[in-house]
């Protein structure tokens, strides 16, 4: 699998807190070798596009889509944000 980044997750990303910037690095090397790893606590979200969450910490969720061999990562935020766009 590979990692692709809409324009609103890098402008999301930069946004961020260093230190959250670094946990999300970690997760997506995660979410990369394993999708199911307990720590992502992925799940797909009651969307019909099939949008998936994953987590970065507790506060923190990322977005993303499935495409291919692609995890195409679509937003990064608080989990409040994420849920009330």
């Amino acid at each position: 699998m590979k990692l692709a980044f809409s324009k609103r997750f890098i402008k999301d990303y930069r946004r961020l807190p260093a230190s959250i910037q670094k946990s999300t690095d970690k997760q997506l090397v995660l979410l990369l070798s394993d999708f199911n790893h307990p720590s992502l606590n992925t799940k797909k979200m009651q969307d019909p596009r099939d949008i998936w969450e994953g987590r970065v910490t507790k506060g923190y969720r990322f977005t993303f889509q499935v495409q291919g061999d692609v995890y195409f990562l679509r937003r990064i935020g608080t989990h409040d944000l994420l849920r009330n766009p």
